[in-house]
């Protein structure tokens, strides 16, 4: 696995690069989740029947990931709380863009689930 590692040049001076972790695992939880359907915006969005919700757990959902990451990531354990706090900072400007900003009829939040519940009936060809 080491040679693997070094082949991809993953390794520099016989430490692995800096972030390659924290990369590694919140990429992971993103896909996990994707492939599980386990998902933060979805469960907000079907309690508070509100899209906005949805848009709060997205964010939030990659917080927590970033905070995982960051925790399990060695070279990244002394950014954690940087990491965290800018991740919950853009949260303030939601009421901001909720305000001023007109959302685009093709906002990826539009007909989404509808789009992946026709995904799941349909058959994979692979």
């Amino acid at each position: 696995m080491e040679q693997i590692i070094e082949n991809f040049g993953l390794v520099r001076d016989g430490i692995l690069l800096p972030g390659f972790i924290f990369g590694f695992v919140h990429v992971g939880f993103v896909i996990l989740g994707f492939y599980t359907g386990w998902s933060i915006n979805r469960l907000l969005k079907n309690i508070t029947k509100g899209y906005i919700a949805g848009i709060i757990g997205a964010a939030l959902a990659h917080v927590i990931a970033d905070l995982v990451a960051a925790l399990i990531d060695p070279s990244m354990r002394a950014r954690t709380a940087g990491i965290v706090l800018g991740g919950l900072l853009p949260l303030l400007l939601i009421p901001v863009l909720e305000k001023y900003v007109t959302k685009s009829r093709s906002h990826i939040m539009v007909g989404d689930h509808e789009d992946i519940e026709k995904d799941l009936k349909d058959e994979h060809h692979h």
